[in-house]
C-alpha cells in the first residue's frame, strides 16, 4: 500500500476555507497529485480540506470520501502556565521536552502535561479510525504492525494535527513527540509504503514527509501556518 497525507492549503480559519494562496497551492497540488495513480481518496468534513482536494478530485474524476475522524486532531490540555484550555500540539519546548514520559511510545499520555487534557481520547479515535480503514483494504493491526497488504495507493486530505498523529501511530512513535518536532507545511505531501515479510506481516515506512515539492516548481512560497509560535500560550 502506498498512503499519501496531504495537508490542507494555506487556511482562513475565519471562514473555514482557504486564502487565495491557499487555492494557488491547492491547483499546484492536483498538478503534482496527477502524475501519479491513486485509487481511492478520503477527505475531512471541513471545508479547508474539502476546498484543498477538489482540484484533484476534478483531475481525477473522482469523489472523496469524507470520514469524520479525519478533522483536525481535538485534543486539549489545560496550559499550567494560563491555566486555560490549548491545543496538545504545537507546543513550545518548555511546556513538555523536560518531562521523560512525553518521548515514552507508550506512557506520553501519562505525562504530567498529557493528562490534563483529552489528547489520549482523540489519539485512540484516530487510531480506530485508521485501523478500520485499512481494514478496508484486507490489513488488520497486529500489535505495532499489520496482517496482510494491497497495491492500493490512497489519499487522505487532512490537516497538520491530525495527519501527524496518523503518521506516529503507524511508525510508532510517541505522538507528542512528532506532533512538536514534525511540521507538515500547508499541501504538503507525506508518503508512507508498506513493506511486507516472508509471513505477510506488514509495516509503513515514511519514504517522504511534508514534501512541498510542488510549490518550489510554481515558485510559490511555503506557508508558515501551524508553527507553535502562533500558539505559545
Amino acid at each position: 500500500m502506498k498512503l499519501l497525507i496531504i495537508r490542507h492549503g494555506d487556511p482562513d480559519y475565519s471562514i473555514d476555507s482557504l486564502t487565495e494562496k491557499g487555492f494557488r497551492e491547492a491547483k499546484l497540488l492536483s498538478e503534482r497529485l496527477s502524475k501519479i495513480h491513486i485509487d481511492d481518496f478520503y477527505c475531512s468534513p471541513l471545508g479547508r480540506a474539502q476546498r484543498t482536494s477538489e482540484p484533484t478530485l476534478a483531475h481525477f474524476g473522482k469523489n472523496a470520501e469524507t470520514l469524520n475522524w479525519l478533522q483536525e486532531f481535538r485534543g486539549a490540555i489545560k496550559s499550567p502556565f494560563t491555566n486555560k484550555n490549548r491545543v496538545s500540539w504545537d507546543l513550545p519546548p518548555y511546556m513538555w521536552c523536560n518531562d521523560a514520559l512525553n518521548f515514552d511510545v507508550n506512557e506520553w499520555h501519562n505525562s504530567n502535561l498529557m493528562k490534563l487534557g483529552n489528547a489520549k481520547e482523540i489519539f485512540d479515535e484516530t487510531a480506530a479510525g485508521v485501523d478500520k480503514l485499512l481494514l478496508g483494504y484486507g490489513m488488520e493491526r497486529e500489535a505495532m504492525c499489520y496482517k496482510g497488504d494491497c497495491d492500493k495507493t490512497i489519499a487522505l486530505f487532512c490537516h497538520f494535527g491530525l495527519g501527524i498523529t496518523v503518521l506516529a501511530y503507524l511508525l510508532g512513535i510517541s505522538p507528542v513527540v512528532a506532533q512538536n518536532n514534525f511540521f507538515l507545511a500547508p499541501t504538503s505531501v507525506t508518503t508512507l509504503v508498506t513493506e511486507t515479510d516472508s509471513k505477510g506481516y506488514s509495516h509503513f515506512r515514511a519514504i517522504g514527509v511534508g514534501d512541498i515539492s510542488h510549490l518550489y516548481v510554481g515558485d510559490e512560497p511555503m506557508s508558515e501556518s501551524g508553527l507553535y509560535p502562533n500558539f505559545e500560550k
